[in-house]
């Protein structure tokens, strides 16, 4: 476990002030890395070395509603919906000076990596991105699953309930360690691994922000105005034409070999599966993830 990794940077950028790391070379190849829910920073902890060593210069901001960000006025929309993610990071990239950049995530983070390299390709140099292509179509969540898929899903329809969102807001901290142990059974973390992260969903915008981002996938939250031609062009599946990894793990099922997505990548690509590994890619295996971000530069 790397203590020493924490946010120690604070910038505006955008309707945000971003906590971040920022480690390696300063003149060194830019990577922003994104973490997902209901993780934080500290899933790149490990990563992040490997890939300084390597002359990256390393980018980790916490999202909107985690850690130490937080929006520089209390009349915006605390809003969770996928192009936000992608948003703020252009604007953190922007306020930093990055031109281009490999982008890479899992959950949330990969999903706003993804919107980054589709929308954004001059911006982005390279894609990492675990479970593929996670540009999510709305028409698409409408229409149901097998009833043991919905079952993977059933925090979803708890957060559209008043009761999951108070039950979120006053639970956080065991309803994510659950999830954690949910979305990664073989990985055996420890209570202080947990508490780490757990101190970044104190953020006063945090169950505001999850609650939104959930309700909104199943159309029961609007989305805001500003963002609507990104959605439009969102919800055209646009591909990927970056040089692309994606990653398979146990936690994508019959998904996991990446046949699937493999038509939404139109450039430089390759995909490895991880056997034994849940969705948290990053912390259970960063050498894994350390050399997908060297390939894919190496692809560039």
């Amino acid at each position: 476990m790397n203590d020493s990794f924490v946010a120690r940077k604070q910038v505006e950028a955008g309707v945000l002030s971003i906590g971040y790391v920022d480690a390696g070379p300063a003149d060194g190849r830019p990577v922003i890395l994104l973490h997902g829910w209901p993780y934080d920073i500290h899933c790149f902890a490990d990563v992040v070395p490997q890939l300084a060593a390597a002359g990256c210069r390393v980018i980790v901001p916490y999202l909107r509603g985690y850690g130490s960000t937080r929006f520089l006025s209390r009349d915006t929309v605390r809003n969770g919906e996928q192009a936000v993610f992608a948003v703020d990071t252009i604007a953190l990239m922007d306020a930093l000076g990055i031109e281009r950049a490999i982008v890479g995530g899992f959950d949330w983070g990969g999903r706003a990596a993804n919107i980054m390299a589709a929308l954004w390709p001059e911006r982005c140099s390279g894609l990492v991105s675990v479970s593929g292509y996670q540009i999510i179509n709305l028409e698409a969540t409408q229409r149901p699953l097998s009833p043991r898929a919905e079952l993977g899903w059933w925090y979803l329809f708890y957060f559209s309930t008043e009761r999951g969102r108070l039950g979120y807001g006053e639970n956080r901290r065991d309803f994510n360690k659950l999830i954690w142990s949910l979305a990664s059974p073989n990985w055996h973390f420890d209570d202080a691994t947990y508490a780490r992260t757990a101190q970044s969903f104190e953020n006063p915008d945090h169950a505001e922000i999850v609650i939104h981002n959930y309700r909104w996938r199943l159309g029961l939250a609007q989305s805001e105005p500003q963002y609507a031609d990104i959605d439009a062009r969102l919800q055209q599946a646009p591909l990927v034409s970056v040089p692309t990894v994606t990653i398979g793990s146990d936690f994508d099922g019959a998904n996991a070999d990446g046949a699937a997505y493999r038509d939404k990548f139109s450039g430089k690509y390759s995909h490895r599966t991880l056997a034994g590994i849940g969705h948290n890619v990053p912390q259970e295996d960063p050498a894994a993830f350390a050399k997908a971000v060297i390939d894919v530069g190496n692809l560039s």
